[in-house]
């Protein structure tokens, strides 16, 4: 049975739900994209017929945290920096973010699918990042300092998972989710586990391609 059924969870499969496949290098791991956050589903549907993801790495991963995979921060800052200068323009000018579709309902669990972003104060997310979360089980002290330094609530079916399940609260309202894991949250796991140097980079490479499974979205715009 699929995890989040088994546990009860939100977020249950239904015929209509948009699944895709991460095939790593550790085996596979299945994933809804959220229909409530529908610009970043449409942008990773876009990403997967693209290519973007046939031939990714999982190259930040931080034990009990996260593990982010496709392009580093570096890798796309350089990469907009190089196509300012050729038109000499500000960096800035050029930078390509994804508006943030932040809901109070999709939180940093264990299994989430969130997108990356850089410091930019709209909290617009990356095209080309995305991070599984890993994160610790919570307890109500926890979540209880959680809610007074970033002054957000978290509902009581919210709490029940954090306590049961685990994640990464610190970064709700901060990052969009817009998926989550259905199967293979132990293919995650042992992602999640794996040596990495002082920079949190894998010591052996963890390779990743995405297929779209089910569903599709019509007449997205198009991605540069």
């Amino acid at each position: 049975m699929l995890l989040l059924l088994a546990m009860g969870l939100p977020h249950a499969l239904c015929a209509q739900d948009i699944l895709v496949r991460f095939e790593t290098t550790k085996g596979n791991i299945l994933v809804k994209l959220y229909g409530e956050t529908p610009q970043h589903r449409d942008m990773f549907l876009k990403a997967i017929r693209k290519g973007w993801y046939k031939n990714a790495e999982f190259n930040r991963v931080i034990a009990s945290f996260v593990s982010q995979g496709g392009d580093l921060d570096d890798t796309i800052l350089n990469r907009e920096k190089r196509m300012a200068e050729a038109r000499g323009l500000m960096p800035v000018a050029l930078a390509k973010r994804l508006p943030a579709e932040i809901r109070t309902g999709l939180i940093h669990k264990k299994g989430a699918l969130g997108a990356g972003r850089d410091d930019n104060k709209e909290k617009a997310s990356y095209f080309r990042q995305i991070y599984f979360v890993e994160g610790r089980v919570q307890t109500d002290a926890q979540l209880n300092a959680v809610e007074q330094r970033k002054g957000i609530r978290f509902s009581v079916s919210q709490r029940e998972i954090y306590k049961a399940l685990g994640g990464t609260p610190g970064l709700d309202g901060d990052y969009t989710v817009f998926g989550e894991i259905v199967s293979g949250m132990e293919v995650a796991e042992a992602i999640n586990r794996v040596p990495v140097d002082k920079d949190d980079v894998p010591l052996q490479s963890v390779k990743f391609k995405v297929l779209r499974v089910r569903g599709e979205i019509s007449g997205t715009p198009e991605i540069n």
